[in-house]
């Protein structure tokens, strides 16, 4: 199991650099006088010290998104380790079953309806987003047969490449079409946490947690994973049920995550091989750390994006992409990965 004392250590981290992201922009806040307002606003507790334009800037424009930043970035970390485990395939990602292909185009019809400008403003993309990355991930579940054996799930891989190669043709489709709404599809297809509002933050806030949490709590049935199907059997697991629910939780915080955020890819992928070199291989001592790991990875990446002004997507495949290929390049000298 994950150590308290390394969980405590890394939540204590996360705190302080939300702090100092939040005080991060083009309006320099102090990390106390950040402290003061979100005690003040969230807890009611000191005096109204800083001015009105201060308290309008952490809580509804700054929090909603540090805030975004770390459910999104525990979500995927957390599904990638157990995809991970599930499949017992080190480069699987919260992506494998397709979900970001079906996010993308359900994502991008939604942006050319006529009445998209609307659509957008009321969350109608992300509701879009969620429902195609959901439709994709129950089309590969179907194909793969997931849950009636074993080697069904070495399937998985491959009918999830080509559900994703499909979607993504009849994404390039949409593009063609899409005219004037192009930038948006593409800000889209980039990931960012730009439109991370109250009540789109509101909206998926529930799924991200739950389905996070759940995830988290089962490392038992996943370790007995990691050893195959017949010696989880011989543990008590009961394979096809936790398998189901399995895909089913890390498929569900996956699609809420680019539904809010759009796709940002690595983060599931290189967070939960970051975890296993420090505890080792039990999910159980991944997935919460993962959590933390995710979440901060996500929330370092996107404070970099806003200085430069470039999509947080771009920092994380600059941060993970050289990763992969140092863990490749490990496992071909003989390192496991």
């Amino acid at each position: 199991m994950t150590s308290p004392r390394l969980l405590v250590g890394g939540a204590l981290l996360l705190s302080g650099v939300a702090v100092l992201a939040i005080g991060f922009g083009s309006v320099a806040i102090a990390p106390g006088d950040v402290v003061s307002i979100l005690a003040r606003q969230l807890f009611g507790v000191g005096e109204a010290a800083q001015g009105a334009g201060a308290t309008s800037i952490v809580m509804e424009l700054r929090l909603p998104r540090i805030l975004a930043a770390i459910l999104v970035g525990a979500a995927l970390a957390v599904a990638g380790g157990a995809f991970q485990s599930l499949l017992r395939n080190p480069l699987a990602d919260p992506y494998v079953l397709g979900t970001s292909s079906g996010a993308a185009l359900g994502a991008a019809i939604a942006i050319l309806l006529p009445i998209g400008g609307v659509a957008w403003e009321l969350g109608g993309v992300q509701l879009a987003a969620f429902i195609g990355a959901l439709a994709s991930v129950a089309l590969v579940w179907r194909v793969a047969g997931i849950g009636s054996g074993e080697e069904r799930i070495a399937s998985v891989l491959l009918v999830g490449y080509a559900v994703a190669s499909l979607l993504a043709a009849a994404l390039s489709l949409v593009m063609l079409a899409s005219g004037a709404n192009l930038r948006a599809i593409f800000s889209f297809l980039l990931g960012g946490l730009d439109g991370a509002t109250w009540p789109r933050l509101a909206a998926a806030a529930f799924p991200l947690i739950a389905a996070t949490t759940l995830l988290a709590l089962r490392g038992r049935a996943l370790a007995g994973f990691l050893l195959g199907d017949e010696a989880a059997q011989h543990l008590g697991v009961d394979v096809r049920r936790e398998r189901r629910i399995a895909v089913a939780l890390a498929s569900l915080a996956t699609a809420a995550a680019v539904a809010l955020a759009g796709l940002i890819g690595f983060v599931g992928l290189v967070v939960p091989h970051l975890a296993r070199l420090a505890v080792g291989p039990d999910p159980r001592a991944v997935l919460p750390l993962s959590a933390i790991g995710g979440a901060l990875l996500l929330l370092l990446a996107d404070t970099i994006a806003r200085s430069i002004g470039v999509p947080v997507g771009v920092i994380t495949a600059l941060i993970g992409a050289p990763f992969l290929l140092w863990l490749l390049h490990r496992a071909r000298t003989g390192y496991a990965l």
